[in-house]
């Protein structure tokens, strides 16, 4: 009999909420030991049939079921435990480990050790230590996680899905049926064509800055120090990189003959690719072939044929001539980042016992195609030992009003088209003109009656700054002067010779300023004292 003036729908939803909350409400087992594990059972609770009214039972749909057992047991599953037949250090799950074991663990290394995470409701083992117990002892506590995520697996009604099925294999018996529920085997000769034609067309690609150069077998090698000072022939040369490296190479002087960096053909036998992944190849040109001797004269050879290395015995002493002591490639490229021509020059030289270990120096250069290569003196700032970068405006109007011999010597100071202007730093552009410093000329010379003005001295004065950060700075041509001192020759009576002496200089002064710390400017302090702070004085 339901309760008076309360509607049988109500007492439908109370009764549902009493089942729920009984068993959300269950209490999780709790189990304290020191070696073994044992998984205590949930108790359930169930609701009363008085509060649920009469109904037609109905067969459950296809859709609905019990969840299945799960296959692995996470009471007994450790994922820590490496080692068979051995305790893990902070492995509370390990079955190997005693409470002699648990009194040196810092903490549990896996606390939580789930099932499925798919499922909304899952079991789950809690480790923990109980340091308080003499001996120590492991705690765990098996739980229902709920899963909050709304995209999890409440029931399941498909037992096959939660493992993997295992394939049946063909044989006599069933192959016939596996042939009619299969689609059966093709082979598309016409696919396998056409696949085959794709690998065979070059890929649009070309080569960007930094990329290794590709060759027939792998990659153009260019030899370099890397981790120390010796040689490492596995380093690709880049595209586009310009290198200049030197590096020393240990050798047997008496197996110089199968050492392969000391020979030619190691250089010049590979071919490179015109662009990656292609089947254009560019041999390597060997242009020219210097010879060195051991007193270091040069000898240009007239042939560009690949010699190899060969040890000669000169009494007391073994040589190896035809050594590799140089080697410079020259590539030119197109815009389109093909590589279009490859050339080399080497210098040979002869080793012998004194100079082992050998020391080689290797240089790549690319040059682009129908322009004409500019060298530059640093970049930016001018590098020591480089030229300074000028350029001339060409000469206009007649010659000088000076003596025949006054221009020859005039000529012979200035050189052939002395420049207008410098390049402020070692790598500027000829298009920015304004950037680009004149040179200042300036002439003296000392008058005298019935004499010859004859040039005598050419002072060239370059002025440069340190420009940039203190931590690297650039140095950049500031001002260039060029003084041409003239002096006065008694004019000599014809058929007479004399001897002139004339003189070229260049200093290169410093003009830097010092460098000033900046400083932030100082704060104003506002401080005002009370009125009556020198009370009772004032």
């Amino acid at each position: 009999m339901r309760p008076r003036g309360l509607p049988l729908p109500l007492v439908v939803l109370l009764g549902c909420w009493a089942s729920v909350s009984a068993q959300t409400e269950a209490t999780p087992a709790v189990t304290t030991e020191g070696l073994n594990s044992t998984e205590a059972a949930l108790a359930t609770f169930g609701t009363s049939p008085s509060t649920r009214p009469p109904r037609t039972p109905r067969a459950p749909g296809p859709s609905s079921g019990p969840r299945p057992t799960p296959v692995t047991d996470v009471a007994a599953l450790c994922v820590c435990d490496l080692s068979p037949a051995q305790c893990d250090v902070n492995c509370c799950c390990d079955p190997d480990c005693s409470s002699v074991d648990f009194s040196v663990f810092s903490a549990c290394s896996v606390p939580v050790v789930t099932g499925d995470s798919q499922f909304c409701s899952q079991k789950a083992v809690i480790y923990s230590l109980n340091f308080t117990a003499n001996p120590p002892q492991r705690v765990f506590e098996l739980v229902d996680q709920i899963n909050p995520s709304i995209f999890c697996i409440h029931i399941t009604n498909y037992k096959p899905a939660l493992s993997f099925i295992n394939p049946e294999v063909p044989d006599e018996n069933n192959f016939d049926t596996l042939m009619k529920t299969s689609d059966g085997f093709t082979l598309n000769a016409e696919s396998y064509i056409s696949f085959t034609t794709k690998l065979d067309i070059p890929t649009a690609a070309k080569y960007e800055y930094g990329v290794p150069l590709q060759t027939s077998d792998s990659f153009l090698r260019f030899p370099s120090s890397l981790t120390s000072s010796l040689c490492t022939d596995n380093n690709p040369a880049a595209f586009l990189v310009n290198q200049a490296v030197k590096c020393t190479r240990k050798i047997n002087l008496e197996q110089c003959e199968e050492i392969e960096a000391l020979s030619m053909a190691f250089y010049s036998s590979p071919e490179i690719l015109r662009v990656p992944d292609s089947r254009k190849k560019v041999p390597i040109t060997v242009q020219s072939i210097v010879i060195q001797s051991l007193n270091k004269t040069l000898t240009r050879r007239e042939d560009t044929d690949v010699l190899q290395p060969t040890l000669v015995n000169a009494g007391h002493f073994s040589l190896c001539v035809n050594v590799v002591l140089e080697v410079k490639y020259s590539l030119t490229y197109t815009d389109a980042g093909e590589v279009t021509k490859a050339d080399l020059s080497f210098l040979l030289g002869t080793v012998s016992s004194v100079v082992v270990p050998l020391q080689q120096k290797f240089e790549i250069h690319f040059l682009q195609e129908n322009t004409q290569p500019v060298p530059l003196s640093g970049n930016p700032g001018y590098v020591v030992g480089l030229p300074l970068a000028a350029g001339f405006q060409p000469h206009k109007g007649g010659a000088l009003p000076c003596q025949l011999v006054a221009q020859k010597v005039k000529s012979l100071l200035w050189g052939q088209g002395f420049p207008d202007y410098v390049a402020p730093f070692g790598n500027s552009q000829a298009q920015d003109m304004l950037d680009w410093v004149p040179i200042h000329f300036i002439t003296q010379s000392f008058n005298r009656k019935d004499s010859c003005q004859l040039p005598g001295a050419l002072v060239i004065e370059v002025k440069w700054t340190k420009y940039g950060s203190l931590l690297n700075p650039q140095a950049k041509i500031v001002n260039v002067t060029a003084n041409l001192i003239s002096s006065s020759f008694p004019e000599a009576n014809s058929g007479n010779e004399r001897t002139i002496l004339i003189s070229t200089a260049v200093t290169f002064v410093d003009v830097s300023a010092p460098a000033e710390a900046g400083f932030r400017a100082p704060p104003a302090i506002n401080a005002r004292l009370p009125f009556n702070f020198f009370f009772p004085f004032v």
